[in-house]
């Protein structure tokens, strides 16, 4: 399965996006995601197992309890395959970043100084 086939889930990404915040119980996982997508919990168990099996996530026995945290590796190779079409997108957020200074500038400005000396 491609990288993308893992993360064109929904429910995979919001997984992941759970697990960014720091590192959860596989029971804290599937009270979030039940919730917000009215799963079940074997099937929160499958997405995480996906996860883990594309090496998208970690798990770690706590006792009685299963930790799941984030691994990076292959959301860095996401993010270097991406990096081949970020120009694209990359000059005109920073056009739009300019014009929004351009216009934070403006209406901090006294009428006075819009005019000039």
């Amino acid at each position: 399965m491609h990288a993308f086939d893992v993360l064109g889930d929904p429910v995979r990404r919001r997984i992941l996006e759970v697990l960014a915040g720091g590192q959860r119980s596989s029971g804290e996982v599937s009270e979030v995601i039940q919730q917000e997508f009215g799963i079940s919990q074997p099937a929160v168990s499958q997405h995480l197992k996906v996860l883990r099996e594309h090496g998208f996530a970690s798990v770690r026995p706590e006792g009685t309890r299963r930790l799941y945290a984030v691994r990076h590796e292959p959301l860095r190779d996401v993010d270097e395959w991406l990096g081949r079409f970020r120009r694209f997108w990359t000059p005109p957020l920073m056009a739009l970043e300019t014009e929004l200074a351009r216009g934070r500038r403006r209406a901090t400005q006294t009428p006075n100084e819009e005019n000039g000396p």
